[in-house]
């Protein structure tokens, strides 16, 4: 090999080498609605944006050590999904007074370049600066709930929620599709306009029993985030709890019609998402609002718990093969993380933390042997309070200060205690607590915003990706 040949190999291997130090990374945010997924991702970007000026992540290496150089929004690969809505976010946080950012209701992206200084000595030496592509995928937990759908019949299915109108107070939320859908012969022909009524019923009771009652685990879950699928017939179906049906009922009856639209929703709604989507991601983080619960009482908690176990078998890819088949899913780290922690006392925190360790414990264990580092932090990704003291009664104890979400008047409180781990049935009788909900802090574009342990999240996340 000649002396130009060798050089231009040379500059081809040092290209390559180059070009392999860049990442791409897929990172996946969802939760329950109302867990503050859009309010996670706006303070990340917007934390990341002051990385390089006046970053507060100090328990982040990258920028604790100066060695993020900056970032900047670079266009999605995935021309199909939708763009988060990063300044409509920010531009809602710092409004007079300030508001939480509008919730998404179905898939979003957002695309970072993250330049930053390798920390490793090897990497520096092959590469003063390299960059990563971290993809931010939002999209609605109750799209995780149907997983357990593919294991069931539409017979089973509709046992299971005929089950839960043995609650006296679902079935009295329920009591509209009830009605409704006793005057729907099985065997009569089918109506299209009539399931739509129905299902169109159904679908407020799930919303009703979620914002009355408490509960977590709703089914189908696209019922109430549709997203693109808004009056698609496939969404057009009720559980059948009228008792029993002729034998052989086609898709040209009631009943028929009925099965064919869940095995269509299973097939391309809920198998279509893994393909698709959930296949694709390297990382998730699943935000849950435990304070909610247990302000409601034992059977939201416990709802809560049924859910998150729903949720949970999306990660438990390692124990079916099927599964590995089906969506070869390639997550390698799962952070599980209770939000609002601004809305406790700091030295509640740790038990915040250890109480989602508790509703979760089920499936960690099963997610560390399908090959997932799995941990749980308790977070704030916008700070809305300030914490202190205050006097009582000759004592000194931990308050909150912040601005009362429904009237944005200025409150000072204790709000009380949360349990260590899953709450036994004393907990409720001596337990006297109200988790207010506290409005945005009040602030100026020019300065990151305030958060807890946000820097931790992207040290679990991220932190061997910019070593």
């Amino acid at each position: 090999m000649n002396k130009t040949a060798l050089e231009q190999w040379r500059n081809k291997a040092g290209a390559w080498v180059q070009r392999g130090l860049d990442q791409r990374l897929r990172l996946a945010v969802t939760g329950l609605s109302r867990s503050g997924k859009t309010a996670f991702i706006t303070s990340l970007v917007n934390q990341l944006e002051h990385a390089g000026i006046d970053a507060r992540l100090p328990h982040w290496p990258p920028a604790a050590e100066g060695r993020l150089l900056g970032i900047k929004r670079v266009p999605s690969r995935h021309h199909h999904v939708p763009a988060f809505g990063y300044e409509a976010a920010l531009a809602q946080l710092a409004g007079t007074p300030p508001a939480w950012p509008e919730p998404t209701r179905g898939i979003s992206e957002i695309t970072l370049a993250i330049r930053y200084q390798p920390g490793n000595a090897l990497k520096r030496r092959l590469k003063d600066t390299a960059t990563l592509y971290l993809e931010l995928v939002d999209y609605p937990g109750e799209w995780l709930l149907d997983l357990p759908l593919l294991d069931l019949s539409y017979a089973q299915w509709s046992e299971q929620q005929r089950r839960l109108l043995d609650n006296p107070e679902l079935a009295r939320l329920a009591r509209p599709w009830l009605e409704a859908g006793a005057a729907v012969a099985a065997d009569a022909p089918a109506e299209d306009a009539r399931l739509a009524r129905l299902a169109a019923d159904y679908s407020r009771w799930l919303l009703d029993i979620r914002r009355e009652a408490g509960a977590y685990l709703v089914q189908p879950g696209r019922f109430i985030l549709p997203g693109e699928y808004q009056g698609a017939p496939m969404l057009e179906f009720v559980p059948w709890v009228w008792g029993q049906v002729p034998a052989g009922l086609g898709e040209q009856h009631h009943y028929g019609m009925m099965e064919a639209r869940f095995e269509h929703y299973k097939k391309h709604l809920v198998a279509g998402f893994y393909r698709e989507f959930f296949a694709g991601f390297d990382r998730q983080i699943v935000l849950v609002d435990c304070l909610s619960a247990l302000n409601r009482g034992p059977d939201s908690v416990a709802d809560l718990g049924r859910a998150l176990s729903a949720i949970m078998q999306s990660f438990e890819y390692g124990q079916s093969g099927w599964w590995r088949r089906l969506f070869a899913p390639r997550i390698d780290k799962l952070l599980f993380a209770a939000t609002k922690a601004d809305h406790l006392t700091p030295d509640q925190h740790g038990r915040l933390s250890r109480l989602l360790g508790a509703l979760v414990r089920g499936g960690h264990r099963r997610a560390r042997l399908a090959g997932i580092d799995i941990q749980t932090l308790a977070l704030a990704s916008i700070r809305a309070t300030t914490s202190g003291e205050v006097s009582h009664q000759g004592e000194r104890i931990p308050a909150l200060q912040g601005h009362r979400l429904a009237d944005g008047q200025p409150v000072t409180l204790y709000p009380g205690e949360v349990p260590e781990g899953l709450p036994e049935a004393d907990f409720w009788q001596r337990q006297g607590f109200d988790f207010t909900e506290f409005a945005p802090p009040r602030w100026q574009q020019d300065a990151p915003l305030p958060h807890l342990r946000l820097d931790q999240a992207l040290a679990f996340l991220l932190g061997d990706k910019l070593s």
